[in-house]
């Protein structure tokens, strides 16, 4: 098998492609729909739920690991977010003793491939979409599919209406990684504020988001009596990183898939042939020239758009639905800003947003015990109590409190909070802002957590339920050797040739040529053997 792990720095090479996500992707500070990291932490309740319970007092006849190696990114707690008291519960509640390996968010998946590639290998790991199906068929990644099958965790996600979920990561019927949410996707937010500004009401078809984009380039939509020192939309790329890829730029995009993707005639296609394509490339290249799209774009990370959003740079900002709609408008008025947004239904041309296939936490196939790996730390993730609760909301104390206690004494965001009343304390990468959630969204959990003790803010709400009634779930793309062979190069060039094209680099003929002559035999390939599963 490590003689296979030799083609995987291959899909790492992925990382600087739409195929993998190394700018910002999934990072709990800085995208995929997960807000602020926080840690874990205790439940209010004093005994664990008939939901869960302590894993650490559950009878089994699987061995419980001692100790354990967990590879993170940025969606769990850093050391500044106080990862070592998280740690500290989690071992308490697990009793496991866990070490925890977190590269830079930014570099990840480079770091991952380098520690496949070494030999030495962690006994879990977080992975998104595309490393998930990779490493599952270089067989890196152990067969969880008879475990899962019977745990207890599996009777908790059905009861809760998760299947759809787990069966939506099966490859070729079987599971080789484990979501702790289902995987949100984006909605376009625009500043009610601007659109007030500018006499527009909120677009509902392409020719009125495009002339918002226009009003709000060449007007005063911020209000400091200068025209023309704003942009329309700003995005993380003009390409996304990881799948769905389109995500936030749904507008251009419209039915256009760079990508490999399942027909409605059951065939596999790559949706960057196509005239859909093609077109999508216009609409950007016109917008771009127009001076709508901001120029920074092409090498912004999802930090940086956040940033210049706050900073009343840019209007509108298709990002993640949920809880990110409390953070957006949070750290607005953090800003002295109007906080209002409006999400958007998406436009007549985009028809539903696009759901992703969620990240997946993954054993190994050389950890020494699965098993109690599988029972012991990925089953009480999600125990809909006292662990469960430790992933979703932080440490007492550190993430949340309940006790009597003012918030940003003297600051227009002042809190007051009476003693009792639980709460989310300041966030400690973020001065001014509090955490909303640790590694898990309760809005998007697959198992009920049992007495679930925050309300969720009326924005974020309305995001996830906007974004549920208008989404379809993206395809989970299988790997194939061609895929592990040809698709990081191919996605080079895709992402360069979509830079050329809408930055006026090269026409779509020139781009289409240099395809045809660099990669056309590369997607064939990999169109075929997707097919000849």
């Amino acid at each position: 098998m490590k003689k296979k792990v030799v083609s995987l720095l291959l899909v790492a090479a992925m990382v600087t492609s739409m195929g993998c996500g190394s700018k910002d992707s999934g990072s709990a500070n800085a995208d995929s729909g997960n807000a602020n990291a926080g840690a874990g932490s205790e439940t209010p309740a004093t005994e664990s739920s008939e939901a869960g319970g302590d894993a650490a007092e559950a009878p089994s006849d699987v061995e419980k690991p001692e100790e354990i190696t967990i590879m993170v990114d940025g969606t769990v707690f850093t050391q500044e977010n106080g990862q070592a008291e998280f740690i500290a519960k989690l071992e308490e509640l697990t009793g496991i003793k866990i070490n925890v390996t977190q590269p830079d968010h930014d570099a990840y998946y480079d770091v991952v491939g380098q520690t496949i590639a070494s030999g030495e290998w962690p006994d879990v790991m977080i992975l998104s979409s595309t490393y998930y199906s990779g490493y599952a068929s270089e067989g890196v990644l152990w067969d969880m599919t008879e475990a899962y099958e019977n745990s207890d965790l599996k009777a908790r996600q059905d009861a809760y209406g998760s299947t759809s979920v787990i069966d939506g990561v099966r490859l070729d019927g079987k599971l080789y990684g484990m979501p702790a949410t289902r995987g949100n996707g984006c909605v376009t937010y625009v500043k009610q504020a601007w659109l007030d500004a500018c006499g527009l009401q909120a677009p509902t078809n392409y020719e009125e988001y495009l002339a918002m984009l226009e009003a709000f380039t060449t007007g005063d939509p911020d209000g400091d009596g200068t025209n023309g020192n704003t942009y329309g939309v700003s995005a993380a790329g003009f390409v996304g990183t990881e799948a769905p890829y389109i995500n936030y730029l749904p507008e251009f995009y419209q039915d256009a898939n760079p990508s490999f993707y399942l027909a409605d005639d059951g065939t596999w296609k790559d949706g960057f042939t196509e005239d859909s394509m093609k077109a999508a490339l216009t609409r950007m290249n016109e917008a771009y020239k127009a001076g709508v799209i901001d120029p920074t774009t092409l090498t912004n990370g999802t930090a940086d758009c956040r940033n210049k959003f706050y900073d009343d740079s840019f209007g509108v900002f298709t990002y993640w639905a949920g809880t990110w709609a409390t953070n957006l408008k949070t750290n607005l008025e953090k800003n002295d800003l109007n906080g209002e947004l409006v999400a958007l239904a998406p436009i007549a041309e985009v028809g539903t947003y696009l759901d992703r296939i969620p990240p997946v936490w993954c054993i190994t196939s050389t950890c020494e015990n699965p098993e109690g790996v599988f029972k012991y730390f990925i089953e009480t993730m999600q125990d809909g109590g006292d662990t469960q609760f430790l992933w979703t909301y932080g440490v007492e104390g550190v993430h949340w409190s309940t006790a009597g206690e003012t918030l940003f004494a003297g600051t227009e965001n002042e809190k007051v909070y009476e003693e009792g009343t639980f709460h989310m304390l300041e966030n400690k990468e973020s001065e001014g802002t509090q955490y909303t959630k640790a590694h898990i969204d309760p809005m998007l959990a697959l198992v009920e957590l049992a007495d679930d003790p925050l309300a969720v803010e009326p924005e974020a709400k309305a995001s996830a339920e906007l974004f549920n009634a208008n989404c379809v779930t993206a395809d989970l793309v299988p790997s194939t050797d061609a895929m592990t062979e040809f698709n990081g190069d191919l996605t080079t060039l895709k992402n360069t040739l979509i830079a050329n094209v809408v930055m006026g680099e090269k026409t779509i003929e020139e781009a289409y040529a240099q395809f045809e002559a660099e990669g056309a035999q590369w997607s064939q390939s990999i169109v075929d053997s997707l097919n000849a599963q």
